[in-house]
């Protein structure tokens, strides 16, 4: 509780409200952690489709949909939550719909491909919404000077989220495969272990963090009053430049990102010879990095610039892609790996923040479900065309993730017109209503 400062946060809020809205990170990060990167990816091309050519495309596929569904929807759940003053409400709904769907992925054996990409696609909705939910609560917790390391903290509490899930499936696995199970038989059993620390760590959020913002008395007309206020942002995006600009930029490098987190096991196994013990060792040990990285790097971009560490995260993730695209070992893979752990959490940590500084304040989730939109763009771009590249090639996984590494530099590209002091002034001058 000592880093939860209050003098990092606005008047009147108190440090466990921080560590409750933090603790949502701690909540969530076993679904990417164990789902999306460390088990249930390999499990699902390796045993579920059975190392078919076209499964890497049809886990990017499920992936690709759900980030889809979630691209439609989120910014006028946003724009709700925002007039109703109900984003609390909204975080318990996306937050039980996840639980049960990936305690449901527990059910996927193999050749169940239909049920499991359904459930993929289920679950990583309900993720990505409660994700940006979260995210929205973020600047009326911090002061604007401090929003950098606030976000950290929660991105690195998230870290160790995810290895206390991971850790306990770790654990599991190397129980079962003593006893002589397969994977078809002690990977639902971590489904069911993410899902159960999902619940129980969620419940700390519920119980200490607050919702601040107050329900506008002339909100009307529901779902389609809040879409009418969405395009009514979109045709004020001008005025909003640098946060535009922000946008583009996350929708260029969030793509590799997504990519790291959904194929990262994949490539492990299938291109550099790990086996699933190895690879969730790994993934643990990425994830002590990322949490290093989310940390450090808050209080960093606090005092050298949001900019500025973004971009330094990002050329580290240009030479991640370059190291895995050429090593031929578990050693040289395993540098790649340390690389984009401290990048992980460091350029997810800044790009909230950044988001955070530019939008206005009377429209926080709205703009984060912008924000959101942006990110699931990329999240479909990414992982897609790296599936694509795989399937379209026979399997050169290298070249797509040589490919991975030019959505950083475009992100690089896209991040050099930004103004941070510019985007907060018309941040701050824009309506209250």
């Amino acid at each position: 509780m000592a880093l939860f400062s209050t003098q990092a946060l606005n008047p009147g809020v108190r440090r466990r409200e921080v560590l409750g809205w933090a603790m949502y990170d701690f909540a969530n990060s076993g679904y990417t952690t164990v789902v999306l990167t460390a088990v249930f990816a390999a499990y699902f091309v390796g045993a579920v489709a059975g190392g078919a050519d076209w499964a890497t495309f049809a886990w990017t596929a499920a992936l690709s949909a759900s980030h889809a569904i979630v691209m439609f929807t989120i910014p006028a759940m946003g724009a709700w939550a925002d007039r109703h003053a109900a984003k609390k409400r909204l975080l318990a709904f996306t937050t039980v719909g996840c639980v049960l769907a990936t305690a449901a992925l527990a059910l996927v054996g193999p050749g169940a491909v239909a049920l499991g990409v359904l459930l993929i696609v289920v679950s990583n909705v309900f993720f990505a919404w409660g994700e940006s939910l979260s995210a929205a609560f973020l600047p009326e917790l911090a002061r604007p000077e401090t929003m950098g390391r606030v976000s950290g903290w929660g991105w690195s509490l998230g870290y160790v989220g995810g290895m206390l899930a991971l850790g306990l499936s770790l654990a599991y696995v190397l129980w079962a495969q003593a006893q002589g199970q397969t994977a078809a038989q002690f990977v639902p059993v971590t489904m069911l272990i993410t899902a159960v620390v999902f619940a129980l760590a969620s419940l700390a959020t519920f119980s200490l963090l607050r919702e601040r913002a107050q329900p506008n008395a002339q909100a009307h007309g529901g779902w389609r009053e809040s879409l009418r206020r969405l395009r009514a942002t979109a045709r004020q995006a001008s005025h909003y430049r640098d946060f535009m600009w922000l946008l583009a930029c996350a929708a260029a490098y969030q793509g590799g990102v997504a990519v790291a987190i959904a194929l990262a096991a994949i490539y492990a196994e299938q291109v550099i010879g790990f086996v699933q013990q190895e690879t969730m060792v790994l993934i643990f040990v990425l994830n002590i990095a990322a949490m290093l990285g989310a940390l450090a790097f808050g209080y960093w971009q606090d005092r050298l610039g949001h900019k500025r560490a973004l971009a330094v995260t990002l050329l580290g993730w240009v030479a991640t892609c370059v190291i895995a695209a050429l090593t031929t070992t578990k050693g040289g893979f395993w540098y790649a790996a340390a690389i984009a752990g401290v990048c992980m959490g460091s350029s997810q940590s800044a790009g909230r923040a950044m988001a955070g500084m530019l939008a206005p304040p009377a429209q926080l989730a709205e703009f984060f479900g912008l924000w959101t939109f942006a990110t699931r763009v990329a999240s479909i771009v990414g992982p897609l065309s790296y599936g694509a590249i795989t399937w379209a090639t026979g399997g050169n996984q290298r070249l797509a993730i040589g490919f991975t590494a030019l959505m950083f530099v475009a992100g690089l590209a896209l991040l050099a017109p930004v103004n941070m002091e510019r985007g907060r002034r018309a941040a701050l001058a824009a309506p209250a209503g």
